[in-house]
């Protein structure tokens, strides 16, 4: 946290209490809370002028502004920073709530991918934002890789990393590619991945069809050819730091009133189609000790959206980055129940992936 930012221990009791119920006010309502409002619901007895005064010192301190010109006030993002930053050590997910994940993500399947969409869903789900999973590309070494035909014009194309990940995609091939293609692509492309990463892998084998040195016949090189794109994306070799799944969208654009609003989040589902998003994204996964927290102005990829982001990093089981977690929602998003529920589920990640 910034050191020039005010925490809730500078404070004295009553301004706290003002200014916890306000933030809380607008956690659950989305709308300003005024003097006569908060009289009601402090635990001493405090008259609205009185109340008055000290949100008005509280506005002065960056905390609070006034959207409109009647009583109600509304927390800042410097604000609603201070408030999450004195929250983290409150709010843990019930034993159902754990229960309820670990169940969902376990009948997800073997396949990295359904696992991680099943993430993104879950969370969006139970946040009632939009969940956001970053899967870089894997750089971990290949043991197995097969295609199977499974109709004209598609096939299905499994690769088994040495740590026992299973991932799978559909490609499209011709119509017209004999069973032998397959048998005769997988048998190729086993004995160049074998003990190589995919990119190692993608190198060697484009090195070999450019210089003809490859005993494939044309249907099966097409096959090779046709998997290594769907792998590591076609024309971006290097560049895409991995896949960017985000479920939930629809959550975003319940709150938004105003049409500035509606463009603002247009931006953001814009920007997180970019290959530059992900790489921020991954940035930010890798240099984050646990669950970090972006609000606001906090981040200028959610600067203009008014959304704010909490992202949690998961590993593997050799402490290694695997990739990334997390929710995007409104600034009055229920952080005490979100970033605990966040951060159990990148742990929940990296264990079921081992």
């Amino acid at each position: 946290m910034d050191s020039k930012r005010p925490v809730i221990s500078e404070l004295n009791d009553r301004s706290r209490e003002i200014f916890m119920k306000i933030v809380e006010s607008y956690v659950e309502t989305g709308e300003p809370i005024g003097s006569r409002s908060l009289s009601q619901q402090l635990s001493t007895n405090l008259s609205p002028a009185t109340i008055r005064n000290v949100m008005a010192d509280l506005e002065d301190s960056g905390l609070l502004f006034a959207p409109h010109t009647s009583a109600g006030r509304l927390p800042t993002d410097i604000g609603l920073r201070m408030f999450v930053d004195g929250l983290l050590e409150v709010g843990n997910l019930s034993s159902d709530e754990r229960d309820d994940l670990e169940s969902r993500l376990a009948g997800s399947g073997k396949s990295i991918e359904s696992l991680l969409e099943e993430a993104g869903s879950t969370l969006s789900g139970l946040s009632n934002c939009a969940g956001l999973v970053l899967a870089p590309t894997t750089e971990a070494a290949l043991k197995h890789i097969e295609f199977i035909n499974l109709s004209p014009g598609r096939a299905l194309v499994v690769m088994v990393t040495a740590e026992g990940v299973v991932e799978n995609r559909i490609l499209e091939v011709p119509r017209d590619i004999p069973a032998s293609a397959f048998v005769e692509a997988t048998n190729y492309l086993t004995a160049k991945l074998v003990g190589r990463t995919l990119a190692e892998a993608r190198m060697l084998i484009h090195s070999e069809i450019e210089q003809s040195r490859v005993e494939l016949n044309n249907l099966s090189a097409k096959v090779v050819e046709a998997g290594l794109a769907t792998w590591a994306g076609e024309g971006n070799a290097g560049t895409v730091p991995g896949t960017l799944i985000v479920r939930g969208q629809a959550n975003l654009l319940e709150d938004v009133n105003a049409m500035a609003d509606l463009e603002h989040i247009r931006s953001l589902f814009s920007a997180l189609e970019t290959d530059e998003t992900m790489l921020k994204l991954l940035e930010l996964a890798d240099t984050a000790e646990g669950v970090q927290i972006f609000i606001g102005a906090d981040n200028e990829l959610f600067n203009l959206s008014g959304c704010s982001f909490i992202v949690a990093p998961y590993h593997s089981s050799s402490s290694q980055l695997v990739g990334a977690i997390g929710i995007i929602g409104p600034t009055r998003m229920n952080y005490a129940r979100i970033i605990p529920m966040v951060d159990y589920t990148a742990k929940l990640i990296g264990k079921i992936m081992g």
